[in-house]
């Protein structure tokens, strides 16, 4: 190829013209110029014309390049795959990835010069080396896993760290202790949804705490809703949120919703299965997607939440009983964590009534200690409502307690014994049901507890519910002060 003539441009002074750049001296010259590949071949796949570029980058000779054609270069190891015989097979533009066999990577675009006929006359093929940026790419993946396996190590470290702390709903060897921790250990190093069941008072919001505690989320916000503690036209406003104006009585600026709120963090979802079966598919949906609506919106949101529910109730019978949807029971438990009831851990009483012991002595100034026989009616006490039912007792007692040391003769005040259910209340009437015979018989305790003491929230105590379950079943058996 000729050098370009610069003696024709008479002392310097002559302006170039777009018909000038047209000149195979100058057409040369300016695509020596790039830094990238051109290769220019015939509608035969034969190449006419290779740049200095691309000679360097294949580290071939001029002579090796022109004249042969696509398939012969492929052949040689110099170029694979060939674009141009892409593009002469495809009869369109093509892109790829090329290897040469000196191991190096272009990126390769071949683009077909067609006639006005439609036929092709010459192809471009340009190229780009990218084997620095592979190997970044390959070095930055490998930094992310190794990223990824000291933040697991962290949070294990960081977990270990805070296992002696006074947690009781943590203290314990038990078993069914060991087992239950272990697994929420694990859901704290991933990111899927988690469904924690157990009966009332075990700890399960707990145990949600935790789990984003020990998360790569712990400094994103853990929000928290308890599905069976509001009415059901609330609980839609109060997870998606509303535009303003939605409804008659909105706030005039709108309302973010929770979803919205807890955005980076953890949701908790408390009693799940007192969601109502309309807001079921709307939940379903963001769990899919990751998008919500707001009420009186048009338009769509994603959130970056994670998903931790909890519920006391069997899940399976409710879908069985077609009050729970099967799909989001299933988007739901992905990752099961069941919570042991006391009677499942009974090694772990003594250290839960130490505990608890010693931390309402520090709260109340008091040096009360428990007699080996209050310790071992505790221990053997059956203790239907859980954690929350031993440390409720443990603090009425350090109040009460006339004395420093608690013995069974004053615990025995603190213990309620149930009332005795008449004996036609225990036999089914005839063509009743079990079930029908078993809400007959807990609408009568209730009935009776609430009668007794003054408020829900001491009803609720001392039959070992929630006070939120307890509210449901008084709408359900209809029930009201006398």
């Amino acid at each position: 190829m000729q050098a370009c003539p610069f003696s024709l441009l008479k002392g310097g002074k002559r302006v170039l013209k777009e018909k000038d750049l047209y000149l195979p001296e100058y057409f040369g010259e300016i695509l020596n110029a790039i830094s990238d590949g051109i290769l220019i071949s015939d509608s035969r796949g034969v190449a006419l014309w290779v740049n200095q570029s691309c000679l360097k980058l294949i580290n071939r000779s001029r002579e090796e390049i022109i004249g042969k054609s696509s398939s012969d270069l492929e052949k040689m190891g110099i170029f694979n795959p060939s674009v141009t015989s892409m593009v002469l097979k495809e009869k369109t533009m093509v892109s790829t990835v090329q290897s040469t066999e000196n191991k190096r990577q272009f990126m390769v675009s071949g683009h077909p010069i067609k006639s006005e006929e439609g036929e092709i006359e010459l192809i471009i093929t340009h190229s780009r080396d990218i084997t620095g940026t592979v190997r970044t790419t390959s070095k930055l993946e490998e930094m992310q896993v190794l990223l990824k396996k000291y933040s697991q190590e962290i949070m294990e470290m960081k977990r270990r760290s805070k296992k002696e702390e006074s947690n009781e709903f943590f203290v314990g060897k038990s078993k069914a202790s060991l087992s239950m921790i272990n697994l929420m250990d694990k859901a704290a190093l991933v990111d899927t949804t988690v469904l924690i069941t157990g009966e009332t008072g075990v700890g399960k919001s707990e145990i949600a705490g935790k789990i984003h505690q020990l998360s790569e989320r712990s400094q994103k916000p853990l929000v928290e809703i308890n599905c069976g503690a509001l009415p059901d036209s609330l609980i839609e406003s109060e997870l998606f949120g509303y535009k303003k104006g939605a409804f008659t009585g909105a706030d005039k600026g709108g309302k973010k919703g929770l979803i919205a709120q807890a955005d980076g963090g953890t949701l908790f979802l408390d009693e799940i299965g007192e969601l109502p079966i309309h807001l079921q598919a709307k939940l379903l949906q963001f769990l899919q997607q990751k998008k919500y609506t707001p009420i009186g919106d048009t338009k769509s949101y994603i959130a970056d939440v994670r998903i931790v529910a909890a519920t006391n109730r069997n899940l399976q019978l409710l879908v069985s009983e077609g009050a729970f949807r099967s799909d989001l029971y299933y988007r739901l438990n992905v990752l099961p964590i069941k919570v042991p009831s006391l009677r499942e851990r009974q090694e772990d009483i003594f250290h839960l009534l130490q505990l608890n012991l010693n931390k309402f002595n520090q709260r109340y100034d008091r040096q009360c200690k428990l007699s080996s026989e209050a310790f071992r009616i505790l221990q053997s006490y059956h203790w239907p409502g859980n954690i929350r039912e031993l440390e409720n007792l443990l603090e009425r007692v350090v109040i009460t307690a006339p004395t420093s040391e608690i013995t069974s003769k004053q615990l025995s005040t603190h213990f309620h014994e149930p009332q005795e259910l008449p004996s036609n209340m225990l036999e089914a009437e005839k063509g009743q049901s079990l079930t029908e015979t078993l809400e007959k018989i807990e609408r009568k305790i209730i009935e009776q507890a609430y009668e007794k003491y003054d408020t829900t929230r001491k009803t609720a105590l001392e039959l070992g519910i929630s006070q939120s379950l307890l509210m449901r079943r008084l709408k359900k058996y209809q029930l009201t002060k006398k």
